[in-house]
């Protein structure tokens, strides 16, 4: 395979974390007797560009199709996230009714909810029906489509050239990221900005954080690679900031080079500097990942094999694709684990794909008590501890498995 990024051949594996389907394909009851299509799950780095990157086997849109099941509107703490980036993107770049905001990758309206509501104009563009459907309902205006220089032209014939551009958690997300950020180029005014923001590859190694790994994820992105993609594309970065969500992220700040262009910020080479003294542009950085998910898997199943043996309840928390790409890894099927709770109605009566393990209602914690619930969204679980602070009440703790199994 040649990098998506630069049409290098990719030399340099980083893990791999066998076969598994799909990480957000849950399976209905009526599928249950039928296959899941088991596809690797492999990540190799480009020595060139040092993109980090799965290899393909899998195409888009089969990957976001109808039923996607992935609704950013069921954890507070992103719509939070969500409301607190409008807010400061409003007043860092005046946006007003006169301008134009276009969100890439809008989901159910999380975000784009909170730029409606300042009365500044939006578009949402979403390719899965599932999310945009959830989106129109609150209002907004959202094309289902994947977003791509050929989108952009004809949104900006439609009138949509934009000031500010938001593309959160989707960058990584793109098979095609050259045509991706093309798009971006095109349909900015020569004035406007986007940001993205990502989980950055320097605290997925330094984290361990082999769970963020699945096929949905087609690149594992550092500034290193992303300016480099940008630059290719017609980009510049200007500014970049650290953010707590995912596990630790980057909200990038570019602009068209064509345009009027803002001073480069020190931030942008503070941040470069970072992952060149890590040793991103070295083969040994990448060296670590696999014998630590291995060690990972093996502490995960000792505890939940001496759970079994004590007689202890464990349950899962958290539907995520994290959670997937772990318990798939793990060999972790419904007799350690006999079901997983998700506040996400699309998600509940449904299975987890490859495990199989049911999905239910968190009331389900209230009426059998587990001894132990292992969150597998592990970046949330902060929130989730105090909406299930009740579990403490009958001595049930809760349990992480990444970067190290722990029992709280």
């Amino acid at each position: 395979m040649n990098c998506r990024g630069c049409a290098t051949p990719l030399a340099l594996p980083l893990i791999d974390l066998g076969t598994s389907p799909p990480s957000n394909a849950y399976v209905r009851a009526d599928q249950l007797e039928q296959s899941e299509q088991w596809v690797p799950l492999k990540v190799a780095v480009c020595q060139q560009c040092w993109l980090v990157q799965t290899e393909d086997y899998t195409s888009a849109d089969s990957l976001f199709d109808a039923e996607y099941a992935y609704f950013s509107s069921f954890s507070s703490t992103w719509l939070t996230h969500a409301e607190r980036y409008v807010g400061e993107m409003v007043e860092r770049f005046d946006l007003t009714a006169d301008s134009r905001v276009v969100e890439i990758a809008a989901n159910d309206g999380y975000l784009l909810q909170y730029v409606a509501g300042r009365g500044i104009p939006c578009l949402g563009v979403e390719p899965t029906r599932s999310t945009a459907q959830a989106a129109r309902e609150k209002g907004l205006e959202i094309r289902e489509l994947f977003f791509g220089r050929d989108t952009a032209l004809q949104l900006t014939n439609e009138g949509w050239a934009a000031d500010l551009m938001a593309a959160n958690n989707v960058l990584a997300h793109v098979p095609d990221i050259n045509d991706f950020l093309c798009g971006f180029a095109t349909l900015l005014k020569p004035t406007g900005v986007a940001t993205f923001e990502f989980p950055q590859l320097l605290t997925l190694m330094a984290g361990q954080q082999f769970d963020t790994l699945y096929h949905e994820h087609y690149s594992y992105l550092s500034l290193t690679a992303v300016q480099t993609l940008c630059e290719r594309n017609g980009l510049e970065v200007f500014d970049v900031s650290q953010l707590s969500t995912h596990g630790g992220s980057l909200r990038v700040f570019v602009q068209r080079v064509d345009g009027v262009r803002r001073e480069v910020l020190p931030a942008v080479q503070l941040q470069l500097q970072a992952e060149l003294d890590a040793g991103v542009k070295t083969p040994e950085y990448y060296a670590t990942l696999a014998p630590a998910a291995e060690h990972i898997k093996h502490e995960l199943l000792r505890f939940l094999l001496q759970a079994k043996a004590d007689g202890k309840r464990v349950v899962g928390y958290g539907a995520a694709a994290k959670g997937n790409t772990l318990l798939n890894y793990a060999g972790v099927k419904p007799d350690l684990l006999a079901w997983v709770a998700d506040a996400n109605p699309h998600k509940q009566g449904k299975y987890l794909p490859g495990s199989r393990i049911p999905i239910v209602s968190p009331a389900q914690i209230d009426i059998e008590k587990p001894d132990y619930v292992l969150v597998l969204p592990w970046n949330l679980l902060h929130e989730v501890s105090q909406q299930l602070a009740r579990v403490r009440q009958w001595d049930g703790r809760f349990v992480i498995a990444v970067p190290e199994l722990t029992v709280l």
